[in-house]
């Protein structure tokens, strides 16, 4: 069955640096449109960025643009966000994404 593992997450400061990894199995990874959502404390999940299965097509939401930027590496099956100038409104469970299933999410809280 599909697994998505995420790790990275972390306390850090604002305008630091972190980077998410999410370990994928159980489906053809490389075949796949995958996602990074999340979701803030007592808020909706929200839909940060994608990028296609050959890693040459990415989209992101506005708050991100510019500051985050997703990546995969089809030969690890692993898809990866990297995450520069976080502010504290980016704290928030991150989820790798396979459509609409999810792993069980990374936390990731950016505070002083």
């Amino acid at each position: 069955q599909v697994q998505l593992v995420e790790s990275g997450g972390g306390l850090v400061q604002p305008g630091g640096s972190l980077t998410l990894s999410c370990a994928a199995s159980g489906f053809t990874f490389s075949a796949n449109v995958m996602s990074w959502v999340r979701q803030a404390p007592g808020k909706g999940l929200e839909w940060v960025s994608n990028i296609n299965a050959g890693g040459d097509s990415t989209y992101y939401t506005s708050s991100v643009k510019g500051r985050f930027t997703i990546s995969r590496d089809n030969a690890k099956n692993t898809l990866y966000l990297q995450m520069n100038s976080l502010k504290p409104e980016d704290t928030a469970v991150y989820y790798c994404a396979k459509g609409t299933i999810r792993g069980k999410g990374t936390l990731v809280t950016v505070s002083s």
